[in-house]
């Protein structure tokens, strides 16, 4: 038996705080130390952060990581344990995103990143250079303070992986060969781990920069269990976890895969900033295993060669009843409804307690958007105590200086906790009923928030006085007579209002309370609202469409990348038993005529949870322009001509069609194979 002990780790690292990511760094590697790992995984770009952005394009962020990997290589964190540090080097004119393996305070070699990712909210090669020179190591001349410091001039950079000879056995020496595959790489159509295990390579240490997205976990842990199931091997992935600074939650979830079995996971939601996950395997079960599939041996014996580096170390032990092995376990899955809960909960805890402000405020209307904000900083605060309660001492260090507690007490019950650092407001007008007024007091009291109950009639009143004194006119609702333009002006006093307000007390009831601070203000609004930039009343009628439709536009625009025409052609498909291709396309012309006027509201729309790939918002998620030809005049003629074609005053299908029943498989004359996934029936209930 060869017996290899590793560790890999969630790490809550924060962008370009290095005191702090040093701190984590550190305590993971002598957490992994006193395990008795001798091998140890971080994430990617651990030193600086993931999230730094255009401060990459910045030396001093260079330099500042090769100071920090200088105090870990001078120091014996390295000592005994191969460790591999994630941070941005810069070779010739190039800047790469790196991963710098180390043994016993010597570099032992650099490997740049080879494919980078850059869709979605992905922009790698903005900040760095792929590496494309995948047949040779290359010396790399390390800067001058480094090479003086550690006693090496140069070190291998590139592509390539690093065998151990290990001579604890007396008949022969066994090569263990160990390498590096950095988060995207694992998701290209060729992944560099294939060759890498023809190659003879038995341990790839996956660093990555991964965040939370609804059901996204499942497809990663698939790869994993991919990547080994087919070619053996042991898969050890690092991931961070938190809130880095920006509108990303990393969500952790660091495992090891042997085999295609998973024999130790992390947690995906934690308030912990360090988390240690260690698993003891045996090197021969990857070598019996590979030796019983034929085509590996085939394959192997006609491979690519891979350049590496001789390391004269020994990794493993032999036989010893004293060493347990890992063995297969079930994976770990939080339903949709926890991943909403924690997911944010969590990024809202890292965001308070590294905001410098003193708790939250949230104008709360008893509806179900402001309802869900309120429910989720409800479950921070119980995550909050329950970490406190099994002991993590940070956890409690932070809520003991936002809840301003004193004389040795600290949060042990959540609503509690939420009185201290969470205020809700009611803000009712002659409009609001009593239902909706109950129900926002009613769980304003279950989550133990500070709740305030004010009426903006008077407002509201002075303002349309002063309105009437400057033009002459009053406008009116349109239940009282009034016009649409009379109507939505009316709203958006109200909800302009509603936002001076909740400011005004976010930074004034801190001051009432006799506290320093101040408070951060939540707001909730749909995700479908922001795309049709409908941001004031939830009301359907006058939206002109339902939740269920402009749900369905958000998904074919954004996900299936889907214009007018192309959505129109889906949606025929889709919605072809109970609409005419007229109204498909007068539905199709209304909401792009309404994204396109509002479309600019998502460029000032104010940072947020990023949950999935449906997100209209304008950061770098969704990059668009924000002022269109809102007729889409050529888009529109097409479309039209098109109606023409189908007879649009005809339902095309009949109401026992198999085409809606098939519509997640029918091709819909649009490229995609797939028709309005999950879009139900615009007429059903209406």
């Amino acid at each position: 038996m060869r017996l290899l002990k590793v560790a890999t780790c969630n790490l809550n690292q924060w962008a370009m705080d290095f005191d702090c990511n040093m701190k984590n760094i550190k305590e993971s590697i002598a957490r992994a130390k006193e395990a008795g790992a001798v091998i140890r995984l971080g994430p990617e770009l651990e030193i600086t952060g993931y999230g730094c952005e255009d401060h990459f394009l910045e030396l001093d962020t260079i330099t500042h990581a090769w100071e920090c990997l200088k105090d870990l290589l001078l120091g014996d964190w390295t000592d005994g344990i191969l460790c591999s540090f994630g941070m941005p080097v810069i070779n010739g004119s190039e800047r790469y995103n790196c991963q710098v393996l180390c043994l016993n305070r010597k570099i032992i070699m650099i490997r740049p990143k080879l494919w980078l990712a850059n869709d979605g909210n992905y922009r790698e090669l903005r900040w760095f250079t792929a590496w494309k020179q995948k047949d040779q190591l290359e010396d790399f001349l390390l800067p001058h303070e480094i090479s003086e410091a550690l006693c090496q001039k140069s070190i291998p950079f590139g592509y390539g992986f690093i065998q151990f000879l290990d001579t604890i056995f007396y008949i022969y020496t066994l090569i263990r060969a160990v390498a590096v595959e950095v988060c995207e790489e694992l998701f290209t159509p060729i992944p560099p781990h294939a060759d890498l295990a023809l190659n003879g390579v038995e341990v790839f240490m996956n660093a990555s920069g991964s965040h939370h997205q609804l059901r996204k976990l499942d497809y990663r842990i698939r790869a994993f269990i991919s990547a080994t199931h087919s070619r053996g091997g042991v898969y050890m992935y690092s991931n961070q976890q938190g809130c880095d600074g920006g509108r990303l939650y990393f969500d952790g979830c660091s495992c090891v895969v042997v085999n295609g079995d998973m024999i130790a996971q992390g947690s995906q939601f934690s308030l912990r900033d360090v988390e240690v996950v260690v698993a003891q395997v045996d090197l021969d079960a990857v070598a019996g295993f590979r030796g019983s599939i034929s085509s590996f041996q085939e394959q192997a014996s006609c491979k690519t060669k891979i350049s590496s580096v001789a390391v004269q170390y020994s990794l493993c032990q032999p036989f010893n009843l004293k060493m347990s092995l890992s063995g297969p376990l079930k994976i770990t899955y939080h339903s949709p409804e926890e991943e909403i809960a924690f997911g944010p909960g969590c990024w809202l805890w890292d965001y308070l307690r590294r905001s410098g402000a003193s708790g939250f405020l949230l104008p709360l209307s008893g509806g179900a958007d402001s309802s869900s904000v309120a429910a989720i900083v409800g479950c921070m605060c119980q995550l909050v105590v329950k970490e406190i309660a099994n002991g993590d001492e940070q956890v409690k260090a932070d809520a003991i200086r936002i809840g301003r507690y004193a004389n040795g007490e600290f949060p042990t019950e959540s609503r509690e906790f939420a009185k201290r650092i969470f205020y809700t407001v009611f803000m009712g007008s002659e409009n609001s009923s009593q239902e909706t007024r109950m129900r926002a007091k009613k769980l304003a009291d279950e989550i133990g928030s500070w709740h305030l109950d004010v009426s903006i009639d008077t407002v509201v009143s002075a303002f349309l006085s002063l309105f009437q004194t400057l033009t002459g006119k009053r406008p009116r609702y349109k239940v009282d007579g009034g016009s649409n333009v009379e109507n939505l002006g009316l709203q958006n006093i109200q909800a302009r209002i509603r936002m001076v307000l909740a400011f005004m007390l976010a930074s004034l009831l801190p001051w009432v309370h006799n506290k320093q601070g101040f408070y951060l203000v939540l707001g909730s609004s749909n995700v479908d609202e922001g795309l049709r930039g409908y941001l004031t009343k939830l009301d359907e009628v006058d939206m002109g469409m339902t939740y269920e439709e402009l749900s369905v536009y958000g998904r074919l625009r954004k996900i299936f990348h889907c214009g007018p025409v192309s959505m129109f052609k889906n949606l025929c498909y889709r919605w072809g038993a109970r609409l005419t291709p007229s109204e498909v396309a007068e539905k199709v012309k209304h909401f792009f005529k309404y994204y396109s006027i509002n479309r600019h509201k998502m460029t000032v729309l104010t940072p947020s949870y990023h949950a999935e790939s449906y997100s209209p918002e304008d950061n770098r998620f969704d990059l668009r322009q924000f002022l269109y030809n809102a007729r889409w005049p050529y888009q529109f003629r097409k479309i039209d001509e098109l109606v023409k074609e189908l007879d649009g005053e005809k339902v095309p299908f009949g109401e026992s069609s198999d085409h809606e029943k098939m519509g997640t498989t029918l091709d819909g004359g649009g490229g995609m194979g797939v028709i309005a996934a999950g879009s139900g029936n615009p007429k059903a209930g209406h």
